[in-house]
């Protein structure tokens, strides 16, 4: 039996207990965004909806979903907004529990990245700074910035950026290549399940 879903109607219908979407549209990779606003107050926060969108010239986006604890845009969304600037660092294994403790709703003035007691590190071309622990960083611009439908949650976003520099921990290169195994990193599944890449095996195309 084939369970059909309209997600405008009912997003879990029995016997499903929770929307299944997240879970069907998975791993998806986690941006760690860090972003700094017109005072120099940095933020740090983890979205799940965040992929690469181009290759050359290389694009990545994320979407910020409803509003802020303290009401307007996330901040996240607000810096990218006013300052065209935003960071995509990487998470791994070893950063899990620092990734989840910047995921809290804490007010405006909070800096993320100390309370989750990690390191600013200056980027090249962007203000927004990266997180020193992290292997990779992508340096991004915004492109465009996208409303999307309104939700349940609220407003959704979706900001677009151009990839101006890359930061990549030397040590992760193996004959040329990023070597994905020990770079360990966490992907967000469905509900508050994630996983980590450890297993990878290759398949040649056809051509």
């Amino acid at each position: 039996m084939t369970l059909f879903i309209d997600p405008a109607v009912d997003p879990r219908p029995a016997p499903l207990a929770f929307n299944p979407f997240k879970a069907l549209v998975a791993p998806r990779p986690i941006g760690w965004i860090s972003t700094i606003d017109r005072d120099g107050v940095v933020n740090l926060a983890p979205y799940s909806f965040f992929n690469g969108v181009a290759d050359d010239p290389p694009c990545v986006m994320f979407a910020a979903t409803g509003a802020h604890v303290d009401g307007g845009a996330k901040d996240s969304l607000r810096n990218a907004q006013e300052t065209g600037e935003f960071v995509a660092n990487v998470v791994t294994w070893d950063l899990r529990e620092q990734m989840n403790r910047t995921a809290s709703r804490a007010a405006r003035q909070v800096d993320e990245m100390a309370l989750a007691g990690l390191t600013p590190i200056p980027s090249c071309k962007v203000r927004p700074p990266r997180v020193a622990q992290s292997p990779a960083a992508l340096e991004c611009r915004v492109l465009q910035i996208v409303r999307l439908p309104e939700g349940r949650q609220g407003a959704n976003h979706m900001v677009i950026g151009q990839v101006v520099g890359i930061h990549l921990d030397a040590t992760l290169i193996v004959d040329g290549r990023i070597d994905t195994r020990q770079l360990r990193q966490v992907a967000r599944l469905g509900y508050m399940d994630y996983c980590v890449v450890d297993d990878v095996f290759a398949m040649s195309r056809p051509d």
